[in-house]
């Protein structure tokens, strides 16, 4: 079989100051759009009612039916088209004493379509409502799953490596996360539990791509007693590029079927990993290993070769050896 990259010799630490400078440009654009843009949160979070629906009768424009809405008191809903007349609404559940009793606006709903269109002119295609006391738990408890993630990654890597390995994981992951809030705010594209779980399985994707590269680093600091860490971390960026590069193209071809057949449910799923697949490469090669550089220089520890790798000139440039 051809092994691509199979000799690559690349100073992918040389290239630190020009990626991060990009990571931080990267960065300004996404908190400019989520400043102006703000956190586009679904029903889920916030509570409301999600109905699909197929118009057939002449009133199918989303003016009519936002008219039609606001007669039976649903003033501020979202009428999205995603197909040949197919409608996506989006109301929050603003009718009646209690918020939670999400039956009352999905009555309203139907009631307002059988006003404008006509009864038996439209047909639901599935719906889903939620309470603001749900969505605001479940909002809490996605924010508590992102956040206990960085424990479990700074335990887990301390444990099978060392804590400035973990370390280093946890500002990668941590860049990944806040890069992709970015990509999410300048793609307007709308937090849903489906996004969520995007974003954990982008972190789980980017931790196990990291961890592979820190498993070489850790054989080759045993085996090349005499190398400095920044031959150590280029060599081992450099031997497993052949495996990054065959496991993110297939994964990409994946994600861009379901991109572009997966339909409305599907995708935002699918964009958010597509982009995860790209910042956490990025972050495995150019965020976490010279996180770990700094931090074996600021506090050296002993590694596999029973010397301290703090003593020697980490800041130095040098050139690989070939793979």
């Amino acid at each position: 079989m051809v092994r691509i990259f199979a000799h690559a010799n690349y100073d992918f630490i040389g290239f630190r100051g020009k990626a991060i400078r990009a990571t931080i440009a990267l960065f300004v654009v996404g908190m400019i759009a989520l400043i102006v843009r703000g956190v586009n949160y679904s029903v889920e979070f916030t509570g409301g009612t999600l109905m699909r629906i197929t118009v057939t009768g002449p009133n199918a424009a989303p003016g009519a039916l936002r008219a039609g809405l606001q007669q039976v008191g649903i003033g501020d809903a979202e009428i999205t088209p995603f197909g040949q007349n197919q409608y996506l609404i989006r109301a929050p559940n603003a009718i009646g004493t209690d918020p939670d009793n999400t039956s009352v606006t999905a009555t309203a709903i139907g009631k307002a379509l059988d006003q404008v269109v006509g009864v038996g002119k439209w047909r639901s295609d599935g719906s889903h409502a939620v309470g603001p006391k749900v969505g605001s738990e479940l909002r809490t408890k996605a924010f508590l799953a992102i956040f206990l993630s960085f424990f479990a990654v700074l335990a887990y890597l301390a444990y099978r490596f060392e804590w400035r390995f973990g370390l280093a994981a946890v500002v990668a992951t941590f860049h990944d996360i806040v890069l992709t809030i970015c990509f999410i705010a300048v793609m307007k594209l709308e937090v849903s539990l489906i996004v969520v779980a995007a974003v954990l399985s982008m972190v789980g994707y980017s931790l196990n791509d990291t961890i592979v590269i820190f498993d070489r680093v850790r054989e080759n600091l045993r085996k090349n007693r005499r190398d400095h860490l920044v031959e150590v971390l280029n060599r081992s960026i450099n031997e497993t590029l052949p495996r990054s590069v065959l496991t993110h193209t297939t994964a990409l071809a994946t994600l861009t079927a379901l991109a572009i057949f997966g339909g409305p449910v599907i995708r935002p799923f699918a964009l958010v990993m597509f982009f995860g697949v790209f910042t956490g490469t990025f972050s495995s090669v150019f965020i976490a290993a010279p996180v770990l550089l700094i931090i074996e220089h600021k506090w050296p520890g002993v590694d596999g070769r029973g010397v301290k790798v703090g003593a020697k000139s980490v800041g130095a440039r040098s050139k690989p050896h070939p793979a």
